[in-house]
């Protein structure tokens, strides 16, 4: 091997998963295919807070090997570092973290940058901003006031400069942006002078059109229709919804057209860019979907892990429920969580007729994990999380309005009940004393019959699919990106293991022009989605499995489809062909070679 490829991704998960993208990072680096090809990965963040210890910096699985904050040098890197620390007056945080499937057991530990900008020397600062206006059009004196986009914007000269003092950078070193995020450094790559770094823009959502999905009451179903009016058109979002420029994310992604790369988690995020603006017709934009686990599992496992989950919810509401829906989410409006309760209501009425039962395990907060005394607590005063009181430490204020909802549903319904644990961490010493003692969160996903993921705004949708090797139902939304992974792999055929729910479809309507697009409010949506529900709760009734013979026939259709799905096949079949075009000839074989394409 001639050359290594490296590639340093910038990201503001480069310490912990938060999100998505932390997701995206934990199955690349945990990725045989991924590691085959590419020599030498870095993480590049900003440093978000200088409180705590050195053993803080980088997580828990992480190793320090510089930090000019806590007074470490344990690299030869360190006179390099100190004369950007000047430089720029910055601080850095270097050394390697922990990634490691449990399951599998491959593990790697990429190279980690973490630089303090906060008190960036202001004429560097400004001499980039100057740049990024002169090559690009980026007025950062509109949104200099917001820390958001001036971290980011101060952390790329400092980056680049960091990367060259590790011996990366030139034609080998790919600088990607994961979002919007690492835009600044990836445009800093690109006008600096004598070296020819290449760049990829990793597009996991288009910001633009997420903020006017969730705002819009019509959602999905307005938006998505509205943009397909004005692609017919050739209009773009500003030219249909406004002006954009106001929105400093909508700009940095705007500029990804500038990257020798764009990788687009989907295929409504390529439709989404190329509506972006009108520079995006004529872009490169390769779909590159994320991959989902893909394990070997049992028809005995995965009734162990469904009589763990029976048991849990006998203990709390008195009865052993015949099937087990589940939903593990963020709590976030894009999630569209009342989707799953329009379509339960419909399955409990057919349940009635069948005199079956159910529960749904709905595991959803937007607060960090609670103490576990406090829990405790809480499930002796008032029995939660069958019951729920509003203010910390139970209900924080969006928590406390979808349980309303929940608590409806549970006054209505006979057959099936909804139990929402707002909580991380699925196992007894988070949830309580009445869970299974031996519960483990792979059980919620093993165990379950139905997961839900019917987001109004959803990239990918990685969570929505990791029921599926196991022979779970998975019931997602026509928009997910995910959806486009499993028609690309099943061509086009139905899929018994995947339900795909279409809330843009316009059914009755006659919308013809986008004028009459735009006017789709909360009330049609509600029309359409009321309809979509009851369909989809029939498939669902039809789709259960009935009795092992048919759970076995579930996981075996499940694994055969995840597996073609799994990270290995993804990085290989669309992530590296899409890198190794951002790259000169040789390197691009080389990439090419060692992902097995």
């Amino acid at each position: 091997m001639d050359k290594d490829i490296t590639i340093a991704h910038i990201t503001h998960e480069a310490v912990g998963k938060i999100g998505g993208i932390g997701a995206v990072l934990q199955g690349l680096f945990t990725c045989n295919s991924y590691l085959e090809a590419v020599k030498r990965s870095i993480l590049i963040s900003p440093l978000f807070s200088t409180e705590g210890s050195v053993s803080d910096r980088l997580g828990d699985d992480g190793e320090v090997l510089y930090s000019s904050i806590d007074g470490m040098i344990n690299t030869g890197y360190g006179p390099a570092f100190r004369k950007i620390e000047h430089f720029y007056n910055v601080g850095i945080v270097y050394g390697r973290r922990r990634f490691l499937d449990e399951q599998t057991g491959v593990k790697s530990s990429p190279e980690v940058l973490l630089i303090d900008v906060r008190h960036m020397e202001d004429g560097l600062v400004n001499e980039f901003k100057k740049q990024l206006f002169e090559e690009f059009g980026i007025r950062s004196d509109l949104y200099e006031n917001l820390w958001e986009y001036e971290q980011y914007v101060r952390l790329a000269p400092a980056a680049i400069a960091a990367l060259k003092a590790i011996g990366a950078g030139g034609e080998e070193t790919i600088v990607v942006s994961h979002e919007f995020m690492g835009m600044p450094t990836v445009l800093a790559a690109i006008v600096d002078a004598g070296c020819n770094w290449r760049t990829a823009f990793y597009a996991h959502e288009v910001a633009t059109m997420r903020r006017i999905v969730e705002k819009h009451p019509g959602h999905d179903t307005m938006f998505y229709n509205a943009m397909k009016r004005g692609q017919e058109r050739k209009l773009c979002v500003s030219e249909v919804f406004g002006n954009q420029s106001w929105y400093f994310k909508h700009v940095l992604v705007e500029a990804s057209r500038y990257c020798d790369a764009i990788c687009a988690v989907g295929d409504y995020i390529v439709d989404e860019l190329r509506f972006l603006a009108p520079g995006f017709q004529t872009t490169r934009i390769d779909t590159v979907y994320n991959g989902i686990p893909a394990y070997e599992s049992s028809v005995g496992e995965k009734l162990h892990s469904k009589r763990k989950l029976q048991v849990y919810c006998e203990r709390l509401l008195g009865y052993r429920p015949d099937f087990v829906f589940t939903h593990v989410t963020r709590l976030v409006q894009s999630k569209g969580l009342w989707r799953d309760l329009r379509i339960l209501e419909h399955v409990e009425r057919e349940f009635r007729a069948q005199d079956k039962t159910g529960v749904l395990f709905l595991l959803s907060t937007e607060v960090s994990q609670r103490r576990s005394v406090d829990i405790c607590k809480m499930e002796s005063s008032y029995n939660w999380p069958v019951a729920h009181r509003e203010g910390m430490p139970d209900l924080s204020g969006g928590e406390a309005t979808f349980y309303t909802a929940i608590q409806e549903f549970n006054a209505r319904s006979r057959n099936i009940k909804i139990i929402f644990i707002n909580q991380f961490g699925f196992e007894a010493k988070h949830c309580g004393r009445r869970m299974p003692a031996d519960m483990e969160f792979m059980d919620i996903r093993r165990g379950s019959d139905v997961e839900f993921g019917l987001s109004i705004y959803e990239p990918f949708g990685s969570a929505q699919l990791e029921a599926l090797t196991f022979g779970g139902i998975c019931v997602v939304s026509s928009v997910c990106g995910c959806a486009g992974l499993v028609r690309d792999i099943s061509g086009g055929e139905d899929v018994k293991n995947v339900i795909i729910a279409d809330y843009t479809s316009l059914e009755r309507h006659n919308f013809a022009d986008i004028e009459d697009v735009l006017q789709i409010d909360r009330s049609v949506r509600d029309e359409i989605e009321h309809s979509v529900s009851e369909r989809v709760a029939m498939q669902i009734c039809s789709r259960l499995a009935k009795n092992e013979s048919e759970i076995e026939s579930m996981i075996e259709s499940g694994y055969n489809l995840a597996k073609d799905m799994s990270w290995d096949v993804v990085v290989k079949k669309y992530l590296m062909k899409s890198l190794q075009k951002a790259l000169p000839e040789g390197c691009s074989e080389y990439i090419g070679a060692e992902a097995g394409t």
